[in-house]
């Protein structure tokens, strides 16, 4: 079992740098969740890390593996019962040792910790493989689709929802 810690201000470099590299570009291709044969953008920008780094209402949990950054999720409360899990991701020479599944149940006990008893998450909706991962976790389906946030793509967010 990884120790699990939340992510600070300090550690928003690192968090950047695997946050991209899981998710985009060639070294995420090393990996098995990527996004980068869908996407060449960035993932996620300084100020939107920095805003969820500080955010209140927001944890970002981050595992390390020998010292360096090795995955991170976020979790954001909604409401009183309504958490958001986002950004799990785990550094693609890391992947498929369980550490994703250690990631994803932090996040849970951290949205248990804060009252919620149900969470919901976005995954873009072509990512069966994916989804069926999520899906193994509870995590369904609502029926719920939402439009990706970048103008002029024709793709669309799969709301998922797990309730405890």
């Amino acid at each position: 079992m990884t120790a699990i810690a939340r992510a600070g201000l300090d550690d928003l470099a690192a968090l950047k740098t695997l946050i991209e590299s899981a998710y985009r570009g060639n070294s995420a291709r090393r990996g098995w969740n990527h996004e980068a044969d869908l996407l060449d953008d960035e993932r996620i920008t300084e100020d939107e890390l920095r805003e969820a780094l500080t955010d209140p209402a927001s944890a970002m949990l981050i595992a390390r593996a020998g010292g360096a950054l090795a995955g991170c999720v976020l979790v954001r409360r909604l409401n009183d019962t309504l958490g958001y899990l986002g950004t799990l991701c785990v550094d693609p020479l890391c992947q498929s040792g369980g550490l994703g599944r250690q990631l994803l149940d932090a996040a849970e006990d951290h949205a248990t910790s804060l009252g919620c008893t149900r969470m919901e998450m976005t995954v873009i909706i072509c990512r069966d493989e994916l989804i069926g991962w999520y899906g193994r976790r509870g995590y369904l389906p609502t029926g719920e689709t939402r439009p990706f946030p970048t103008p002029g793509l024709a793709i669309h967010f799969l709301v998922l929802e797990k309730t405890w």
